[in-house]
């Protein structure tokens, strides 16, 4: 199946680059690709990984990637990411808000 990125998840990628960089560009790089490799690996097994507990009516999953959290969608046709998230921000209220 295919991956696709939304905007935020690529700006996300770009983030966690960045900060990983201050201290070690050649680690971001890698450490980037690595994330990207892990997202992009959902399409093999999309549904591997669970909806969200008490937002299941979004449909959105969750997939841990070291300390950061990859959260996609699964498509008719395709998977898309949503957001890539360090583990410590509050992915429930940037996704769902106050509900």
């Amino acid at each position: 199946m295919r991956v696709l990125f939304s905007e935020e998840a690529e700006r996300g990628l770009e983030e966690v680059a960045d900060y990983i960089a201050k201290d070690n560009p050649r680690r971001a790089v890698s450490f980037v690709r690595e994330l990207r490799d892990a997202a992009l690996a959902l399409g093999d097994h999309p549904k591997a990984y669970p909806l969200i507990p008490r937002y299941e009516e979004y449909g959105h999953r969750r997939k841990p990637y070291r300390a950061y959290i990859i959260i996609y969608t699964v498509m008719a046709d395709s998977v898309l990411v949503d957001a890539i998230l360090h583990g410590s921000q509050d992915y429930e209220i940037m996704l769902f808000g106050d509900s």
